[in-house]
């Protein structure tokens, strides 16, 4: 399992053919799914499973899993840092729950099949089952990426507006007075001036997702895999909007009261970075011909304005 999380995948499979890979990889998650059938049916009832059935069983589970970590393997860097990390991650999971459902089979008795070890079956089949979802090529995996990275900024967005709509405590919500008993303390409040900078604020970060949005659509209409170099420029978009969404978190978590201006600005500072980077990368890479270069000079403006209000709203905390 270490080998497979902390290592590199290989080169050797010359030519690499992503069918081929895929086909392969299909078929030893499918195996490993039937070997954790195998071990866990012969362990769900008494009598015990021989000393050399056993071992037909533990070779069978060894098998599968070298099997897994293999196919892993062939996939060459090359083909996507993006990709690599799903596949990655996939092949990690199936290993986990194996180790899970062995470590499950061989600390209970064999008396019935308990519920710990049908939910560590289960989840060996859910694991093996998930190649199916898997993104096919690198254009695939990064708009998989940067849909999960708009999905975070979303509910960030969505849980600011629902404090600020409900009204001048934001904490309403999950403070009653009878439990807590100090509803006048004013650090639960936002002030005159707070909500001045809140509001800017706000809309850094819907200009945060409106950017993930846009390149989000673009990658789906013209990204490809298919050369080097287009491969490298939707990776540097995956790095960058991986970098936005933790920012927009924790800039929402600065926001609540008491705000600490000061704190703001070096959150939105960060962020402004990212998403001018994040622009930039758009632009220049080939998911952004002539015709969407409009939208990414807008949304730079808007980030601009935004981050200029913040400053003017800041510039007696430094």
């Amino acid at each position: 399992l270490s080998t497979v999380t902390e290592g590199e995948p290989g080169e050797g499979c010359e030519p690499f053919e992503l069918t081929r890979f895929w086909a392969a990889l299909d078929q030893t998650f499918k195996v490993t799914s039937q070997e954790a059938t195998k071990l866990s049916l012969a362990f769900s009832r008494p009598p015990v499973a021989s000393v050399e059935d056993c071992q037909k069983l533990s070779e069978g589970v060894q098998n599968a899993i070298l099997a897994v970590a293999t196919v892993y393997y062939w996939l060459p860097k090359g083909q996507g840092t993006t990709l690599r990390k799903m596949v990655r991650d996939a092949t990690t999971e199936v290993m986990e729950e194996m180790i899970q459902l062995t470590e499950t089979i061989v600390s209970a008795p064999v008396e019935s099949l308990s519920q710990e070890q049908l939910k560590s079956t289960g989840g060996v089949w859910e694991a093996c089952e998930q190649v199916s979802t898997l993104p096919r090529d690198n254009q695939a995996a990064v708009a998989s990426a940067l849909s999960a990275c708009l999905g975070v900024v979303k509910d960030a967005l969505e849980e600011m507006e629902h404090a600020v709509v409900e009204g001048q405590d934001p904490y309403s919500d999950i403070m009653e007075d009878d439990e807590l008993g100090f509803r006048g303390n004013r650090d639960t409040y936002w002030s005159e001036a707070d909500r001045k900078l809140l509001s800017s604020c706000m809309g850094l970060m819907k200009a945060s997702k409106a950017c993930l949005k846009k390149v989000l659509c673009v990658v789906k209409a013209y990204g490809k895999a298919d050369s080097p170099e287009q491969i490298s420029q939707l990776d540097d978009l995956a790095d960058v909007a991986n970098e936005i969404s933790p920012s927009v978190d924790e800039l929402a978590l600065s926001m609540y009261p008491p705000m600490n201006q000061l704190g703001v600005r070096l959150h939105v500072s960060t962020k402004e970075a990212f998403l001018m980077n994040f622009l930039h990368f758009c632009r220049t890479s080939h998911v952004c011909p002539p015709s969407e270069e409009g939208w990414v000079q807008f949304l730079t403006g808007a980030v601009d304005h935004n981050m200029n209000k913040i400053k003017n709203l800041t510039q007696g905390q430094l």
